[in-house]
C-alpha cells in the first residue's frame, strides 16, 4: 500500500521521510480541565473491511507499523481504531505507558491471539503465560519467574549461554581461517557464515539442556524443520490474526492448515526435548543444572502440561526474536566503524574478567548493553504492546472506558525526535546519557510491568555475550550503506538480510587492514 508522505521527521530509512508532521513531543500539551469523551478522540481513517480484504490479498500486513506511524503524524499521539472487536486505542508516548502500568490490576490482561489459542484448543494443549489471562496466568507466572526471569535464574543459565556464544564466535573464526586459503583471501566467500538463525541457539540449551545443532557444518534435519516451522507459524499468524475465525475458516483454509502443521512440528520438537529430560530425571542420579525446564520439573510447582505449554511459548519466541536484533546490531556496527571500535575496546578490557566470571558481562559492558538497546529502539522486534484496561482511566485527556484495548507503538515511540534527537542515527551513547535522568518508559522492547516478556533476561544475555565474543576477535563490515526496510510479520524483521563480512583481528591490528575474511 502506498504511504502518504507528510511529515518533517527523519525516519531510520530515507524512503520513510515524512514531511509536514505535527510535533508530537515527549508529553502532550497542557490538558483542559474537562475530560473529553471517548467518541471525541481522533479516529484512524479507512474502512476495516477494505483493510481486511487488503490483508487477505497481500497475505500479510507488512507495512502496519509504517501506516500507524503515519497516522500518529497526522492525528497526534492518540487515536482510536475500528477493529471489529473491542474498542481499540493507539498511543506512542511514555507517559501513557506509565499510566497503563499504574492502572494494572493483579491480573493485567492481553487480547487473545486467536490462531494460537485455536490450535491449542483443537489439539488439547494448555496455554502458557503469553496466552493466559486472569488467576491462572498469575498462578503460572509467579512460579515461572524464579527459574526464568530472576537474577538467580540468570546466574544459573548464563554459563550455558556463554558456552554457545563462544562456540559461535569460534565457528566464525574457523570460517575466516578456511577462507584464508582461497586464491583471493580478501574475497568474502559467504557474507554471513552459517545460516542467519544459527547465531541464536543458546536459548535452546538454556531451556532444555540441549543444543539446537546449528553451530556446525551439518545441522540436523529436525533443527532445520523446526526453524522452517517457526517461519511458517509467524507468517500464517499475521494472515489469520486480523480476521474473525468464523470468516477466515472459509477464506483461508490453506493458511489454517499450514498454521496447524507448523505448530505440530514445533510441539513435536519440544516434546522430544522434554522426553529426554524426563529420561534423565528418571535415572534419579544427582544432576548439575541442566536447564530451565529440568529445574521446573524438579520443582513440581506446575503440572507437566503447564510446564510443556510455557516451554513451547518460550521455544517459539526465543529464536527470531533474538536473531533479528543481533543481525541488525551487527549491520549497524558495520555501518558505524567508530562505534564498533569503541565496543571492541570495552570488550577487550573486560575479556579476562568475563572469561573467569561470565556473569560479569551484565555489569562490565555498559556500552555494549546500550548498543543492544539502540538496536531495539530502531528495530523493535515486537513493535506493539497492549493492555485491555480493567477500569476507566484518562489518556491524553480522553476518557478510556474499562474493557478498551490500548496498544502502544514502540516503533513510533522509538522514532520520536522529541524523545530521541536525530532518531535515524545509531547512537548507543544516548542510552548512557539518559541513564539516571528520570526519563522512564522509553525502553520497553520486552514489555512493561508484570506482563513483560518472560524470556527477557535470556534474550538479553544471549545478545550481549554473542556480540562480546564476536567483537573481541572479528571485525564486521558491510558491502552496502543503504538502510534495510523492516516488515511486520507478527514480529518486525528485515525484508532482506544484511550482507556482512567478518575479518579476523590479529593482535595489534586496527580496522583498515585487510586480514582474511568470510
Amino acid at each position: 500500500m502506498a504511504l502518504r508522505a507528510k511529515a518533517e521527521v527523519c525516519m531510520a530509512a530515507p524512503w520513510l521521510s515524512l514531511r509536514g508532521a505535527r510535533a508530537l513531543g515527549t508529553r502532550a500539551a497542557q490538558a483542559p480541565r474537562t475530560v473529553l469523551p471517548f467518541e471525541a478522540m481522533p479516529q484512524r481513517p479507512g474502512n476495516r473491511w477494505l483493510r481486511l480484504l487488503q490483508i487477505w490479498r497481500e497475505q500479510g500486513y507488512e507495512h502496519l507499523h509504517l501506516e500507524l506511524h503515519q497516522t500518529f503524524q497526522e492525528l497526534g499521539p492518540i487515536f482510536r481504531s475500528e477493529s471489529g472487536g473491542p474498542r481499540t486505542v493507539w498511543v506512542m508516548l511514555p507517559e501513557d505507558v506509565e499510566r497503563l502500568q499504574q492502572a494494572d490490576s493483579l491480573h493485567p490482561r492481553r487480547m487473545s491471539l486467536e490462531p494460537w489459542v485455536a490450535y491449542r484448543q483443537h489439539r488439547g494443549h494448555k496455554c502458557g503465560v503469553f496466552l493466559l489471562n486472569g488467576p491462572e496466568w498469575r498462578f503460572n507466572r509467579l512460579r515461572l519467574n524464579p527459574d526464568v526471569l530472576s537474577p538467580k535464574a540468570v546466574q544459573r543459565f548464563l554459563p550455558m549461554v556463554d558456552a554457545v556464544a563462544r562456540d559461535f564466535s569460534q565457528a566464525l573464526r574457523n570460517k575466516v581461517r578456511q577462507n584464508a586459503g582461497e586464491p583471493d583471501p580478501g574475497r568474502p566467500v559467504q557474507h554471513l557464515p552459517l545460516h542467519h538463525r544459527r547465531c541464536g541457539p543458546a536459548s535452546n540449551l538454556a531451556l532444555f539442556g540441549e543444543r539446537l545443532g546449528l553451530v556446525g557444518h551439518s545441522p540436523s534435519s529436525a533443527s532445520l524443520n523446526f526453524l522452517h516451522a517457526l517461519e511458517v507459524m509467524l507468517k500464517s499468524t499475521v494472515q489469520l490474526m486480523f480476521m474473525p475465525r468464523s470468516l477466515s475458516r472459509w477464506t483461508s483454509p490453506k493458511v489454517w492448515k499450514e498454521h496447524f502443521e507448523a505448530w505440530d512440528c514445533i510441539f513435536q520438537y519440544g516434546d522430544n526435548c522434554i522426553q529426554k529430560i524426563y529420561q534423565e530425571l528418571a535415572l534419579s542420579r544427582p544432576q548439575p543444572y541442566t536447564g530451565i525446564v529440568a529445574k521446573l520439573l524438579l520443582n513440581a510447582e506446575l503440572s507437566p502440561d503447564a510446564i510443556k505449554a510455557n516451554s513451547m511459548e518460550l521455544t517459539a519466541g526465543s529464536v527470531d526474536t533474538t536473531v533479528f536484533p543481533l543481525l541488525m546490531t551487527l549491520f549497524e556496527l558495520a555501518r558505524n566503524p567508530d562505534v564498533q571500535q569503541a565496543l571492541r575496546q570495552e570488550s577487550l578490557a573486560a575479556a579476562a574478567s568475563i572469561s573467569e566470571h561470565p556473569h560479569k558481562a551484565t555489569t562490565e559492558l555498559p556500552l555494549l548493553r546500550a548498543a543492544v538497546k539502540e538496536s531495539l529502539r530502531l528495530y523493535p522486534v515486537g513493535p506493539f504492546l497492549e493492555r485491555v484496561v480493567g477500569s476507566d482511566l484518562v489518556l491524553q485527556n480522553y476518557h478510556i472506558p474499562a474493557g478498551t484495548l490500548v496498544r502502544v507503538s514502540l516503533y513510533s515511540l522509538g522514532h520520536n525526535p522529541a524523545l530521541f534527537p536525530r532518531p535515524e542515527r545509531y547512537s548507543p551513547q544516548r542510552w548512557l546519557d539518559i541513564k539516571g535522568s528520570g526519563r522512564n518508559f522509553q525502553y520497553m522492547p520486552f514489555g512493561f510491568g508484570m506482563r513483560q516478556c518472560l524470556g527477557r533476561r535470556l534474550a538479553e544475555t544471549e545478545m550481549l555475550l554473542l556480540l562480546h565474543h564476536v567483537l573481541k576477535h572479528l571485525q564486521v563490515e558491510t558491502l552496502t550503506q543503504e538502510d534495510i526496510k523492516m516488515v511486520y510479520s507478527f514480529i518486525l524483521r528485515p525484508s532482506t538480510y544484511p550482507l556482512l563480512t567478518f575479518r579476523a583481528l590479529h593482535p595489534g591490528s586496527q580496522p583498515g587492514h585487510q586480514p582474511p575474511s568470510a
